[in-house]
């Protein structure tokens, strides 16, 4: 059984095909985390178990039986803190009682275990059938506010993976309001020997990887942005100071959640440590009246003792297979083109068509038509809102530019922001009130824009009506969906002053539902997430969209640190990445094209050029790219992913590969970032299978996994900066 109780020790264990995750109901009822690691026997728990020295400085349970041992909160590893009774290292659930005190302190009622796992409502999580997954509720309580509080963990047994959130129903007669309730907390006996990691950055450089020692005192990484944001992703890591790429111990935490975070790891006087992660209490209230409820959006948790690439593995294959969903959770996505770096906001119906028709002729499926088709939209000053065709661009209207795309044998794309507003819009002029504000204080602006309240049903249905107009004016099949600035002056003209600091978490609910409806209304909608880049790649936007546009910064040697940060946790099939024009628009570099198609392959792949201008042998360039997504697309989208060289490791070069699920084949990238003297490099392979011999297609050698593995694959550096290398190797017995 994947979650087993023991009634005998109240020792819960919870076990994946690799991990093991024990906790007890102790003295008083308190729930104790034992541990979580590498999976133990059933019949050594009793080693788990432990009672903590007495301390003068240490709040303790007040004891009615003086057989009871000693029992300090501060001391114990518990399973979910709680703020104000004794626990003094940071906490995980806080509670404003109606007596204006926040002193929360649950206890363990009982329990459920069943098979699958339930949903969230209105919340993306993932999701499993009976046979995928196992569920664990422990019902606690704060016997003095009434509040109850249920743990949810669910065990993906296949995968070495757990999901966790937790639901706070008052049950008492009189108001509270959460103050804190985070998703996860897990307490380690021991964090001295672990290393924090976590993904930084900023538009354009998007989830950079960063590790550094956990030291005493708490590490964090938040957004109080109002989504996750490009500065930080809600991912974070402990492993051990030895851990590699293929070994080690490696904890990964991520929140499926795209709004304000919080992501934590503490280590206290002692060297315990403690991760916390969930809705960053920062501007956030939620009011609970007697029998009303809230639940916390879903973290997931991975363990491996097989590295980092062990833990990113994990992550790729549950959200390939129980986050991601719809029709093209497992189909081929096509190669689109879109025309925003080829012609911004000048074009027309002819110069769409144009490109259109040269990508047609060179493999590409999809048109895509970026910002400037709608209402009296020129540049980024005006017209967000007014969700209508401008027809001085494309005469005759949507419909007619379609059918000619799709005369083409091409699918046609469309870009949206709905969520904003532009200050010079009739939606605008019309409806001031529906731009997220606060009582007497001017309007932040960014460019020139405002947000919309997403937590408004009247705006959502307006949103909702207008994309439908759009959608049933033409076959469309894919929508890019934008999101172009922070939330400032977050206020509802809607809700009362005890109901303002709910707004942000309102604000992401009425996103979810409102893709939810889009999606249920077109369940063959392509839908790709974008936000100035990657400022919203998170997993709560693969549960609506299995691809997000990784960054607007497109050169190929910056996209190896994005894209490599990227693959900590994201999965290679969800990672937007395109060939774009050069000198690149972002920093002004030229790449071969050949060296942007084989970084960009390692996404969903697509193009950002103008194609009209393209010489012959680009175009034969073009083609072969073309061919080679759809030969290699099923170990690069399908196939587990191993990180060989790191390119900022030494930044002189960056490799990765990707293996077939049954090892029969392999594809080798190899990128040199900048070239030295007389440059040879043994690239050791990972992943295969030793006993195989494999032929490397590009070069005739016919190996043993066990070689390539061991002592490497030779590869000879390029006659410039930028060359790219790609090898594919087929199992030949």
């Amino acid at each position: 059984m994947p979650i087993q109780f023991f009634p005998e020790s109240k020792v819960f264990k919870l076990d994946t095909k690799t991990t093991s995750y024990v906790m007890q109901v102790g003295q008083y009822d308190y729930l104790l985390h034992l541990y979580y690691g590498a999976l133990i026997p059933d019949a050594e728990l009793g080693y788990l178990a432990y009672t903590c020295g007495h301390g003068a400085h240490f709040p303790c349970v007040e004891m009615s039986n003086a057989e009871i041992p000693y029992f300090s909160k501060s001391l114990h590893r518990m399973e979910y803190s709680c703020n104000g009774c004794g626990d003094f290292r940071p906490s995980a659930l806080s509670i404003l009682r109606s007596t204006g005190t926040a002193d929360t302190d649950i206890q363990y009622v009982s329990h459920k275990i069943y098979a699958g796992k339930p949903k969230i409502a209105g919340q993306p999580a993932t999701y499993a059938t009976e046979d995928e997954a196992t569920t664990l509720e422990v019902l606690c309580k704060d016997h003095v506010s009434g509040a109850e509080v249920t743990l949810f963990y669910t065990v993906f047994e296949i995968y070495g993976a757990m999901t966790r959130h937790a639901s706070v129903r008052n049950a008492s007669d009189k108001a509270m309001d959460l103050k804190s309730v985070l998703s996860t907390c897990v307490d380690f006996h021991d964090a001295t020997d672990m290393d924090f990691i976590h993904l930084y950055g900023s538009a354009c450089k998007e989830r950079l990887f960063e590790r550094a020692p956990l030291i005493h005192g708490t590490q964090s990484v938040f957004s109080k942005r109002g989504y996750s944001s490009h500065i930080h992703n809600p991912f974070i890591a402990l492993c051990s100071h030895d851990a590699t790429e293929e070994s080690g111990d490696a904890y990964g935490f991520n929140l499926v959640y795209t709004g304000n975070f919080l992501a934590s790891a503490d280590m206290d006087s002692d060297g315990g440590g403690r991760v916390l992660m969930g809705i960053n209490p920062e501007g956030f209230s939620w009011h609970l009246e007697p029998g009303e409820s809230f639940t916390s959006p879903e973290a997931v948790m991975v363990y491996s003792n097989e590295g980092l690439g062990g833990m990113s593995r994990i992550f790729h294959r549950l959200y390939r297979n129980n986050l991601c969903r719809g029709a093209w959770k497992n189909k081929k996505r096509p190669i689109l083109i879109n025309n925003w770096e080829a012609t911004y906001f000048k074009f027309d119906e002819e110069k769409l068509y144009d490109i259109a028709k040269a990508a047609s002729q060179l493999g590409i499926e999809m048109l895509v038509m970026d910002d400037g088709w709608f209402g009296t939209r020129n540049s980024s000053r005006s017209a967000l809102g007014d969700w209508f065709v401008n027809e001085e661009k494309l005469k005759g209207g949507l419909g007619k530019l379609v059918e000619r795309v799709n005369g083409l044998g091409m699918k046609f794309g469309i870009w949206f922001e709905p969520e904003m507003v532009s200050r010079d819009s009739d939606l605008f002029r019309a409806h001031p009130e529906w731009a997220l504000q606060t009582p007497g204080r001017p309007m932040s602006i960014s460019r020139h824009q405002y947000t919309l309240d997403m937590s408004r049903a009247d705006v959502r249905d307006y949103l909702f009506d207008c994309i439908k107009k759009v959608m049933d004016s033409a076959n469309i099949a894919y929508i890019k969906w934008d999101f172009n600035r922070t939330l400032t002056e977050v206020g509802s003209a809607l809700l009362g002053p005890d109901k303002q600091q709910e707004v942000f978490h309102r604000y992401v609910l009425g996103l979810y539902e409102l893709l939810e409806r889009l999606l249920t209304a077109y369940p063959e909608l392509l839908l790709e997430g974008c936000a100035s880049g990657g400022g919203r790649f998170d997993p709560a936007w693969l549960y609506y969209s299995p691809q997000f546009w990784a960054s607007d910064d497109t050169d190929a040697i910056e996209r190896l640190d994005i894209q490599y940060g990227t693959s900590m946790c994201y999965p290679t099939s969800t990672v937007g990445a395109h060939v774009s024009a050069v000198p690149n628009h972002q920093v002004g570099r030229t790449t071969p094209l050949k060296t942007r198609g084989d970084v960009a392959m390692a996404g969903t792949f697509g193009y950002e050029l103008d194609l009209t201008v393209l010489t012959d042998e680009e175009k034969e360039i073009v083609k072969a790219q073309c061919a080679d997504y759809h030969k290699y697309y099923d170990v690069i989208h399908y196939g587990d992913l191993y990180r060989l060289i790191s390119p900022w490791k030494d930044r002189t070069r960056c490799a990765w590969m990707y293996v077939s699920e049954d090892k029969s084949e392999a594809h080798v990238t190899y990128v040199v970032i900048r070239k030295r003297v007389h440059e040879r490099h043994f690239v050791r392979l990972a992943g295969l299978d030793p006993s195989k011999r494999y032929l490397n297609e590009q070069t005739g050698q016919v190996l043993s996994g066990k070689t390539w593995m061991n002592a490497g694959m030779c590869v000879q550096g390029g006659p410039n900066d930028f060359t790219s290398f790609t090898f594919h190797l087929v199992a030949v017995d």
